[in-house]
């Protein structure tokens, strides 16, 4: 949709000259128009596509996730954009020449409906416009007012969330559940599951590999639950029999997210889950304490009551710790005994079996029996340095205590984490109501730390980096406008357009979406860009009109600059528009998540940009920038010289 916008540009200017010329009465060559008629509107084009590739450069200075998903629409816009500008300088006026063959003398009239809506222009927007500027600026301004009041009230969000066809249940239950336990669970929950309307099939697995990049104790069931599609229920009511089903399994503790969002949590913070709750210090005990006062104030906040804390307690162990002194008399190392209980206990590869095309490690280690009793291994004989057997016992202590089952470390410091899938599309409010409550009644000891990671953290970097890189380009625009116009006063024109493009845009999202992510951000971006684009057209125009065509300063220049564009904005504007239709209605659809939400800002910004912009750029024009026209003129003039 935009990328035809330098042709229709290019095109209508064309068309228009050569039916003016036509017209005359001693009509100019036809190569001659077609060649004025393009650069007429060379300049204009140039610079609005410039600004176009500029406002997207922001996209491409995103990292991580959000950068594999938006800098490809990034490129694939500066790309098209700068192809487009060198098509509508080129081709363009060579095909113009062959397709468009005006009559000399005949006199031609628009098309019925660009008539009907310039005649309506003039006597309604065009005539409220310039007879009261002010209440023109005044009602744009209380817009803009409830725009922002409207965008600080919307929740916000890393990505929008995707549309997946399948649910992950990942459900816990005590540290050190065997397997056997947990799959007996696990199999009571399927039957339950899948006696809900709705639920296709369901699937599980019981922990994970532990060379895999996401180990999980086998105390830890994940539950893929697929939705029948023709049940005629939504996913929404479905997820909630699920949740509702879960809470029924005694001992244990649910929480449920999809397998894209499960993937995209475990990238962004090593946790799968949207939201992670790291707590770093050096003592196990005091980590756990910590994560279970945060995981339960997480619990009373509303949204976040999946919060689920690490699985990680403290389970019996058989201890065997050498005695330095007696190892030594015997002529044991504890390096030694270290490595032989470690086979013993562990197995110890000794030899491949070969069985066909298939080889079998050969694995020695004790019995069962001998590996769980103490007291048959205090009597167990090991090897020394002096060639001879020592009873266990002699030469080290064996205890049964109490240890923890695991210890995660991040960046050389022990941590513990509460992981959370936020049930409320106002992800960065919740966490922000989760950090006040956790500063406010939770004490942390010195040298304990919390960081809140996810995309929680990520929506916020994310945010960071283009509002950052936004401020950048928006300078660089600030100094390419001037340097076309010669006139800060044209540049806080044409920038104008950028927040009342942004009303509609922040309307149209609230009603549909009532939600701001990253995607909504793009279209912020993009809407700002093709607006402003417009806006340098309509004002480069009416410098023409002046400069060129003998016009002045005067109420009629002004109608008949915009009258003379309203086409070209209209057209650029539909057609990006109706180019988004499709994305706009697939708001339920699978797969247009990412789309959706861009689409929506753009249209939205397309209304009210084209609408309020033809009423806004002209009363301004008209009430504030007569010096700055003639100045701006005669500095062209005098460069150009």
């Amino acid at each position: 949709g935009m990328v035809v916008d330098d042709a229709i540009v290019d095109v209508e200017n064309v068309f228009r000259r050569l039916r003016e010329n036509a017209a005359a009465g001693k009509p100019l060559p036809k190569l001659e128009v077609i060649a004025r008629a393009s650069a007429e509107v060379r300049s204009s084009i140039l610079y609005a596509t410039v600004l176009i590739v500029l406002v997207f450069l922001p996209l491409m200075a995103l990292s991580g996730v959000e950068g594999r998903l938006f800098t490809p629409i990034a490129i694939a816009t500066i790309v098209s954009m700068a192809a487009s500008f060198v098509v509508s300088l080129t081709v363009i006026p060579v095909l113009s020449s062959f397709f468009l063959n005006p009559r000399p003398g005949k006199e031609y009239k628009e098309f019925i409906v660009v008539r009907w809506l310039k005649r309506g222009f003039r006597a309604t927007w065009m005539r409220f416009a310039l007879n009261q500027p002010l209440l023109v600026i005044a009602i744009t301004g209380v817009l803009m007012w409830f725009a922002w009041m409207s965008y600080a009230s919307m929740g916000r969000n890393f990505l929008p969330p995707f549309r997946e066809p399948t649910a992950v249940v990942a459900t816990t239950l005590d540290p050190g559940t065997s397997l056997r336990t947990t799959a007996e669970m696990a199999d009571v929950a399927v039957e339950r599951l899948l006696e809900i309307p709705g639920v296709k099939t369901v699937g599980y697995r019981a922990g994970r590999a532990e060379r895999g990049d996401h180990v999980v104790p086998v105390s830890t069931v994940e539950f893929d639950v697929e939705f029948d599609e023709s049940a005629g229920r939504s996913h929404a009511e479905i997820i909630d029999d699920v949740r509702a089903t879960m809470k029924t399994i005694p001992g244990t503790f649910s929480a449920m997210s999809g397998p894209l969002a499960d993937r995209v949590g475990h990238m962004l913070s090593g946790v799968s889950a949207k939201v992670a709750v790291k707590i770093f210090g050096p003592d196990l005990d005091e980590l756990r304490r910590l994560g279970t006062e945060v995981a339960g104030i997480a619990r009373n906040i509303p949204g976040l009551e999946e919060a689920r804390t690490e699985q990680q307690a403290s389970v019996p162990q058989l201890r065997i710790e050498p005695d330095p002194e007696r190892a030594a008399a015997y002529a044991v190392t504890p390096a030694s005994l270290t490595e032989e209980m470690a086979g013993l206990m562990g197995g110890e590869a000794v030899a491949e079996l070969y069985e066909g095309v298939r080889v079998y490690d050969l694995v020695v280690r004790l019995p069962t029996e001998w590996r769980e009793d103490p007291d048959r291994l205090r009597t167990l004989y090991v090897d020394s340095k002096a060639d001879r057997l020592v009873p266990l016992d002699t030469v080290a202590d064996l205890r049964m205590a109490a240890g923890p089952n695991t210890i995660q470390r991040e960046n050389l410091r022990r941590r513990f984490v509460v992981a959370i899938n936020p049930t409320v599309p106002d992800l960065v409010s919740a966490v922000e109501v989760l950090k006040a409550r956790v500063a406010e009644e939770l004490e942390l000891p010195e040298g304990y730390t919390i960081s809140y990671e996810g995309e929680y953290l990520a929506q916020k970097e994310a945010a960071r980096t283009i509002a950052l890189t936004s401020i950048v380009v928006l300078l660089v625009v600030i100094f390419l406008l001037h340097s076309y116009f010669r006139s800060f006063t044209f540049v806080a024109l044409v920038l104008t357009i950028l927040p009342v493009s942004l009303i509609g845009a922040i309307f149209y999202t609230q009603a549909t979406l009532n939600n701001v992510s990253i995607a909504t951000l793009v279209g912020f971006i993009a809407v700002g860009g093709i607006a402003a684009r417009n806006n340098i057209m309509l004002l480069s125009h009416y410098l023409h009109l002046m400069k060129h065509e003998g016009e002045g300063f005067t109420r009629e220049m002004v109608i008949r600059g915009t009258e003379e564009r309203l086409v070209p904005i209209l057209m650029t504007a539909l057609s990006a528009g109706l180019a988004l239709v499709p994305l706009v209605l697939a708001s339920e659809e699978p797969g247009k998540e990412i789309l959706n939400p861009v689409a929506i800002v753009i249209v939205g910004g397309l209304v009210s940009s084209t609408l309020l912009g033809l009423a806004v750029t002209p009363a301004l024009f008209h009430a504030f920038c007569r010096r700055a026209a003639f100045k701006s003129i005669e500095r062209n003039a005098s460069a150009s010289i």
